[in-house]
Parts: C-alpha cells; structure tokens; sequence
C-alpha cells in the first residue's frame, strides 16, 4: 500500500476530485466545475474487510441531488440515498459485505439528459491492521508544531493555491515548518528516546490569516500543501516505525475552519451550529456532568463557538457525525497510525463521542486515543474515560484522557506556591491529586505533561530554577502514566507566564531552519546548561524505556513533609521484584529523612543506586537528600 496511490487512483472524475483522492495538492479555487461534475467524494476510497460494514459517501457536486446512483460490484450494494436541502449534496450509503473483494467499482449517477461516473477503489488492508498496537505506558510520547519545528523543504512555504504565505517574521504567521522537516529529524527524536510523535493538526488550513496552528480545518482529507501531500504524511508515519516511533494524528471533532469548503453550500442549515449564526461558548465545561445545570448551560458548552472564524459542527445531526467518524478511521487506515490525540474534547456532543468512541474502538479494539478535557478537577475529566460508572449512566469508550488535574497540581507545585497548606508544603496538592486516581477507570492510561503548546513553558513555570525543572522532568518519567513532552522543553526555551501567550509557547526550534545560528539538533550554540537539560531529558527517556517497572507497576506514596515527597514504583509480580524510589527535596538545604517511615517499602534493603547520578544511596537508617535534589534510586533487593 506504500506507493499503491500513484497508480490505483485513476478514475474519471474531475481534475479536483481525482487529485485529492490521490493525495496531491488540488488547486483550492478551481474553475467552477460543469453541471453534474463531482467536485468531491469523501471519502475518496475505502478498505475491503473493515469490521463496519456501512460506508457513507458524501458526494459533492452541481446538482448532483438530481441524480440517481448505481453500483454493480460483487458485495457491494446501495442500501439508501440521503437527499439534503441543498441539492449539490448527495449521501450514499453502501453496504460493503464480507465477500467484497479489493479493486475498483464505476458510481454511476443518472438523470434526465445527464450523467457522470466515479471510479471507486476499495483497498486491501495491511496485514495486522485491525489489531494494530496503540501507545500505552511503556511509550513516551514527543509533541511538535510542525510549523515551528523543522523546514525540510522551502519549496511549500507558500503555495499558489493557499491564502497565507510565509512570515517568519510573524510570531503568528507561517514560518514554513513541514513534514520533511519531521522526517529529517526523526533520529534526532528516536535518539533522545521518545516512542509517539504527536504533531499538531496537519490538515489543510486555508485560512486567511493565524492558519499555522492546525485548529481550524477547511478540508479534513487533505494534508495542507505548506506541509507536503497526503503521501508524505504516510511517509513520515513509515519512517517513523522503522525507527520504533508510533505516529499520533492530531484531530479536531468540535469545530472547524470559517474557509472550510462547505461554508460556502452548506448541506443542511444546522450542519453548524446556531444556524451558522457565532454565539460564542462560554465554557462551562461542568454543565454536562452537573446535577445541578440548567440544559441552557449545557447546550451553550457543547454548541457554543469558540471564536468566529471557527464554526462549532452539530455532531447531533447524524450526517455530520457519521462524516467524522469515518473520517478519522480513513486516516488511523490510511497513514498507519498508532493513535489520535483528540482536540477540545468534552465540547462535542455528548451522545456523539460515545457513539464516535465506541466506533472506532470497535474497528481497533487495541488503539489508543486520549481526548484534551482541560479541568483541574479530576471528576470532570474522568468522565469521559472508558468504563466510568457516572451517576447519569453516561458512558464513552475513550481509553485515555490528557492528565491536566496531576500536571496542573506539579506546575503549581513548581512554581512555589503552597495553596495555603499547612506548612506551605509545594507538594500536597500533587499528592492529594494523585489521591483521586480511584475515580479513573485506567488511572495509568492517562498521558501526563509538563507542557504543550498552550501553556507556559515548563523552563518558566520554574523560574528558570534548575533543580525544579529537574524535578518535572523526574516526575514525569516516572509517575504512572503515559509522558508526553513538549519540543524545546529539553533546551529551555522560554514563555510568558502571566497571561495566554501563544506566540511565546511556540517559537521555532531553533536549528530547523537553514542558517540558524543554533542548532539544537546538534547540539550547536547550546549553552551548557541547555545541553545539561537536554542531557537529562535523553538519559530519562532512554532509561525509561526499560523499565517494565516504571511502564506497569504499582505506586505508593508517602505524604509531603516539609517540602519533600517520596514515593515508589514498584511490581512484586516481577521475578525480580524490582522497586524504584522518587525522592524529592525542594528546600535550600539538605534534608535527612528517616528511613523507618518508610518499612513498607524498604524492609530490608539496604539502599540503592541514583539514575541520574551513579551515587550510592545507603537506606538502612536515614535518606540524606542533597539541597534542591530528585533522585531515583534503584533499589537492592530486599532478602
């Protein structure tokens, strides 16, 4: 299937629709096509064998509504047509059964004195697809702006047939970040021991102004050309596996782009929300799950806009959810992916995501998907992960949840600040945090960071201190969870910190563009404490990779006391009933900790092995830690 696009994707339909079919970068304002002329099929092919036997074509063209469709294809069969009140619209649905073989089928559509045909491939699927691996907790999870990231290629900086064109001089503009820039630095990635790529959304942006960021879709089957072609996003997920790196598609079910194509013909007048009418969501984000809500609150949450140029999809009209289901099963198919990372997920429809969850679980019963709920509350977020037991019977299949309660709980932690507790302890809020994973279904599922692209850099939460950001770093690798980084954390780069900046959060990586004067991939320019920093991040990531105790294994922790923590993972299945120890020490001075508080993990041992430096710790009495330390000592084995 690596190159089977070029050849297989020929049929006789307009240049436009051939073209995005086959993954090339079709001109985004094209003549006006002729009367009955198919200006899109979506999606543009299909795999034979899926577990889901429906497939729903949106069928995009003049007047196409007036025609009647017909397939004469062994195992294939139209089982209805949807007309819409616009009349360039036509639904099919086919029913593809299991003795559809792979190959090639005309869509005839005909009427009075009018007729035209689409050629329509069915695919065979990779060996193994079905049952393909997601990331889980043995992976760490590398997260990029591709814009900001890597050029690998000026010649798509600007393209004739998009809007914006490249500024790198704009902090808000295009800077020409693509995905050879990705595929050229994937040893770079693998060497500094990450196992996913997440990059931002890929797909084409075609908006005016502030399109780099991915957010804003105006075309969900296409790969926007100032990032190369949809064949070089398979490229990128090929090179990435030879490397051992799993590739997680960024998506976005809630909203899209104001230049999307179907804004200027709509299909159905409530195909966005409020009849294409802005009304901004005022983000009550617990009006879902509250007792207490009014349905007004509720209704605003999961229908509101977020801003203007992005309309809010209505996923309760059937059409527009079946369109986004398939949609992202199109891509985990087409690009081999091992995930989706999935954007502002609790402001879709409700009864949708549990529909859409299920769905795509049911065709990769092994994926793993993690939606962004951005609460600090561990109830709110724990909603929406697969096998909650909510008290309103709500149920989503989702395996895995962005961690923002324990990540805001350390940000905080890290940034000095006691939350009024007694003592001023910085850590009693983790730990107490970390006290609600009984509420998640699959507490270790959760993908835990330190940052991304909508938060403050880590480097600045800690004041440019770094001991603290030493201990994020430690903490992230070993807490139970799924880490995910943020690029430029591993060199320091800076952000504001006192109001939403996104500008600061995502400035270029620097050595991703030709004539750099550093070079971060390398190591030139660096300071020696960024390439202290990155050196920390590397040893952590390849360290963590082999560690079955670190990916799998039981927590216990003990209660922050005067400014430390203390806590251990720890597997007694393991033959050799391995147990790490995290300790944490955020005062000025050397604390000394009595061992004896901790018998329920140390009985016996006499000590252990500090990761990061080599040093010895002894244990039989007391644990002294270092001013500012974190260690993770690998402990002796207990007699």
């Amino acid at each position: 299937m690596r190159h089977l696009l070029a050849s297989l994707l020929i049929g006789t339909v307009s240049l436009a629709a051939h073209a995005q079919s086959a993954g090339q970068s079709p001109a985004r304002h094209p003549a006006p096509a002729p009367a009955s002329a198919i200006a899109h099929m979506e999606p543009p092919f299909w795999w034979a064998g899926m577990r889901h036997k429906g497939l729903q074509l949106m069928v995009h063209g003049e007047r196409i509504a007036e025609l009647e469709p017909a397939i004469a294809y062994p195992g294939v069969r139209i089982a209805s047509v949807t007309r819409v009140p616009s009349k360039n619209y036509l639904f099919i649905d086919l029913v593809i059964g299991d003795d559809a073989k792979p190959g090639a089928f005309d869509i005839r559509f005909k009427g009075t004195g009018r007729e035209t045909s689409y050629t329509y491939r069915l695919l065979a699927r990779e060996p193994g697809s079905a049952q393909r691996i997601g990331f889980n907790s043995s992976d760490a999870i590398y997260q990029v702006m591709p814009d900001r990231f890597a050029n690998g290629d000026p010649s798509n900086d600007s393209t004739p047939d998009t809007l914006e064109k490249a500024n790198r001089a704009n902090g808000s503009g295009r800077h020409g970040g693509d995905i050879q820039g990705m595929i050229d630095k994937l040893d770079y990635i693998a060497g500094m021991g990450f196992t996913q790529l997440w990059p931002t959304p890929l797909v084409e942006n075609d908006m005016p102004a502030y399109s780099y960021h991915g957010y804003a879709a105006t075309d969900h089957y296409r790969i926007d050309p100032r990032y190369g072609s949809n064949e070089d996003f398979r490229r990128l997920s090929v090179e990435a596996k030879k490397r051992g790196i799993g590739l997680i598609q960024d998506v976005v079910l809630s909203h899209i782009g104001s230049a999307h194509w179907w804004m200027k013909d709509l299909p159905t007048p409530d195909w966005v929300n409020y009849g294409g009418k802005f009304v901004p969501t005022h983000h009550h984000r617990t009006a879902v799950q509250d007792p207490y809500a009014s349905k007004e609150d509720a209704d605003n949450f999961q229908r509101g806009w977020f801003v203007e140029s992005m309309p809010d999809l209505n996923q309760s009209n059937p059409l527009v959810a079946n369109y986004l289901i398939q949609n992202n099963i199109w891509w985990i198919e087409y690009a081999g992916l091992s995930g989706l990372r999935i954007d502002t997920f609790g402001y879709s429809d409700s009864a949708f995501l549990s529909e859409y969850t299920r769905r795509l679980m049911a065709e990769y019963p092994k994926l793993n998907m993690v939606g962004e709920e951005w609460s600090k509350l561990v109830p709110v977020v724990a909603r929406w992960q697969r096998g909650k037991d909510n008290f309103d019977g709500y149920r989503a299949s989702t395996p895995s949840l962005m961690d923002f309660p324990v990540a805001e709980a350390m940000r905080t932690a890290l940034a000095d600040k006691g939350n009024g507790h007694a003592g001023g302890n910085v850590f009693t809020d983790v730990y107490e945090t970390l006290s609600l994973d009984y509420l998640y279904p699959e507490p270790g599922n959760l993908v835990l960071f330190p940052g991304n692209h909508d938060m403050s850099r880590i480097w600045s939460v800690t004041g440019e201190d770094f001991d603290k950001y030493r201990m994020a770093m430690v903490f992230l690798m070993t807490m139970p969870r799924i880490p995910q980084f943020y690029v430029g954390d591993e060199i320091l780069m800076t952000s504001a910190t006192k109001e939403r900046n996104d500008v600061s959060y995502r400035s270029d990586f620097p050595g991703g563009w030709a004539g750099d004067r550093v070079d971060a991939f390398t190591g030139k320019g660096l300071s020696s404490q960024q390439r202290a920093a990155q050196e920390l991040v590397r040893k952590l990531a390849n360290w963590r990779k082999g560690q079955p105790v670190i990916h799998h294994g039981k927590l216990m922790h003990f209660g922050p006391r005067d400014n430390t923590y203390v806590y251990f993972r720890y597997d007694d299945k393991e033959r050799d009933k391995k147990t790490v120890m995290v300790a944490f020490n955020n005062n000025a001075k050397e604390m000394v900790l009595d061992t004896g508080r901790f018998r329920e993990m140390l009985g016996g041992v006499a000590g252990g092995v500090d990761v990061l430096s080599g040093k010895r710790f002894e244990l039989a009495k007391e644990l002294r830690l270092p001013a500012k330390a974190s260690v993770i000592l690998e402990l002796d084995r207990a007699p």
